[in-house]
C-alpha cells in the first residue's frame, strides 16, 4: 500500500479532533478552522516523503496553534490578543488526549443555527466534505452553501457557547441535526455524489465511528440505534456494490455471499430492540429506514425479499417524513408488489417535486424497462446518465441504455 493515502485517511480521521482542541482553547471557530486546514495542508506536503511523525495528532495541534498564533500577530487591529494568544501556546508535550470530535459535533448543531446550517457547518468541519459536495446533497449552488457555512461560524463566534457537551436537556434538542448530519455523511461516504468513486470508505467508516460515540453515549435512544443500525445493514453491503472495474452493481444483482454477515447481526440486533423498546406508532424514521435495510439483508437471494413488508415499511416512512426520495423508493416496492404500472402511477404523483432530479429518471426508466416499454426506458437512462455527477452511476446508466438499445435493434 502506498504512504499517500494512509496519510490522507489519517489527516482525515485527525482533523475533527485538532479542531476540536482549538475551538475548546480559543474559541475563535472560524481562525481555528483556517488555521487547521493550514496544518493539513503542511503534513499533506510533507509527511508522505519525510514519514508521518511518532504523534501525528501532537504534531498537527502544535502547527495548528503555531498558525493560529501568527494569524493573531499579523492582526494588527488586535495586537492585544498576542500576549494572550502566546501565553495559551502550550509547551510541546501539552497535547490532550480526549478526542472532542462528539463535542464539536454538538457545536456545530448550536440552536442559533437553522437545522440546514447546522446540517451544512457539521458536515464541513466534522466530516471533512467540501463545500462543493455539501451544496450537492441539498441541491443548492455552491455559492449558497458558502455563505450558508459562513454565516454559521460567525453566529457560533458570537453566542459565546462554551465548548463542552451540553447538558440533558439542551442535548436532546439539538439530537435531530446531529442524527440528520451522520445520516448525511455516511450516505456521501457510501453513495458519493460526485467524481470518479462511487464509494468513499473513509466518510463512511467516520460516520459510524460518530453513531458508535453517539450510541455508547445515549444507549436508550432509538432513534440513535436505529442510525447505527442503518449504517451497519447499508455498509455491510459494500464489498458487492461494484465489480472488478469498479463498476456499480445495483441490489438485486448483487453477489450476496459478499455481505458482511456480522454487521448485518449487529445492524439486526440494535433495531430489533429500538422497536422492541419503544411504544405502539411510536418508531421513528432511522428505525423505519432501518427495518427496510434489515428486510433486504436477512434476504439469502433476491427472490426471497419480502417486498409487502418493505412496501408498508415505505409507506410509514412516507407518511412520517413526506420526502419525496422516500415516495421514490416507495414506488419502486410497488412495482414488486403490484407490477410496474403500478409503480409508475406512484411515480406520476411526485414527479414535480423532483423535475430534473436524476433518480427520477433512473427509476421511471427501470420501472418502463419491467413494463416492456423499451424506447422509453432508453430515453429515460439517458436523461437520468446526463443529470447525475457521479462517474460511476453515469457509466452504469448509460450502459443500461445501450444495452436495451442494443436488443431494440436486433
Amino acid at each position: 500500500m502506498s504512504t499517500e493515502p494512509r496519510v490522507e485517511d489519517l489527516l482525515r480521521a485527525l482533523a475533527p479532533q485538532v479542531l476540536g482542541v482549538l475551538v475548546r482553547r480559543y474559541g475563535d471557530f472560524t481562525a481555528a478552522e483556517d488555521a487547521v486546514q493550514e496544518a493539513l495542508l503542511a503534513a499533506a506536503t510533507h509527511w508522505p516523503d519525510g514519514g508521518v511523525p511518532d504523534n501525528p495528532r501532537g504534531w498537527l495541534i502544535q502547527a495548528a496553534v503555531r498558525k493560529l498564533t501568527d494569524q493573531y500577530r499579523s492582526d494588527q487591529a488586535r495586537r492585544r490578543r498576542e500576549d494572550v494568544a502566546a501565553l495559551r501556546e502550550p509547551p510541546a508535550g501539552d497535547v490532550p488526549d480526549r478526542d472532542d470530535t462528539l463535542v464539536l459535533l454538538f457545536l456545530c448543531c448550536h440552536p442559533a443555527l437553522t437545522p440546514a446550517s447546522a446540517v451544512a457547518l457539521t458536515l464541513r468541519a466534522v466530516g471533512g466534505l467540501t463545500t462543493a459536495e455539501i451544496a450537492n446533497a441539498f441541491l443548492v449552488p455552491e455559492a449558497t452553501m458558502a455563505q450558508r457555512i459562513s454565516r454559521a461560524k460567525l453566529k457560533i463566534k458570537s453566542s459565546g457557547e462554551p465548548f463542552r457537551m451540553p447538558g440533558d436537556a439542551e442535548r436532546a434538542g439539538r439530537l435531530r441535526s446531529v442524527l440528520h448530519v451522520l445520516y448525511l455523511i455516511f450516505n456521501e461516504g457510501y453513495a458519493s455524489s460526485v467524481g470518479d468513486d462511487l464509494q468513499r470508505t473513509e466518510l463512511a467508516a467516520e460516520a459510524i465511528r460518530l453513531a458508535r460515540l453517539a450510541h455508547r453515549m445515549l444507549p436508550a435512544d432509538g432513534e440513535v440505534a436505529g442510525l447505527l443500525a442503518l449504517m451497519l445493514l447499508t455498509d455491510a453491503r459494500r464489498a458487492a456494490r461494484t465489480n472488478a472495474e469498479g463498476g456499480l452493481v445495483p441490489l438485486a444483482e448483487q453477489d450476496r455471499r459478499l455481505w458482511d454477515r456480522e454487521l448485518i447481526r449487529e445492524g439486526v440486533a440494535l433495531v430489533t430492540a429500538a422497536v422492541a423498546r419503544g411504544t405502539a406508532g411510536s418508531m421513528g424514521e432511522y428505525q423505519a429506514q432501518a427495518a427496510i435495510a434489515a428486510a433486504h439483508d436477512i434476504a439469502l437471494r433476491v427472490e426471497d425479499t419480502d417486498w409487502p413488508q418493505i412496501l408498508g415499511l415505505y409507506g410509514i416512512l412516507e407518511r412520517m417524513t413526506g420526502n419525496p426520495m422516500v415516495s421514490l423508493n416507495r414506488a419502486v416496492a410497488a412495482a414488486m408488489v403490484h407490477g410496474p404500472r403500478a409503480g409508475l402511477d406512484l411515480l406520476d404523483a411526485v414527479a414535480d417535486r423532483l423535475a430534473g432530479h436524476y433518480r427520477l429518471d433512473a427509476v421511471r426508466g427501470h420501472l418502463l424497462e419491467l413494463a416492456g416499454e423499451t424506447g422509453a426506458a432508453v430515453e429515460c437512462y439517458r436523461a437520468a446518465a446526463a443529470r447525475t455527477t457521479s462517474l460511476p452511476e453515469q457509466q452504469y446508466l448509460t450502459t443500461q441504455a445501450a444495452r436495451l438499445h442494443t436488443g431494440q435493434s436486433r
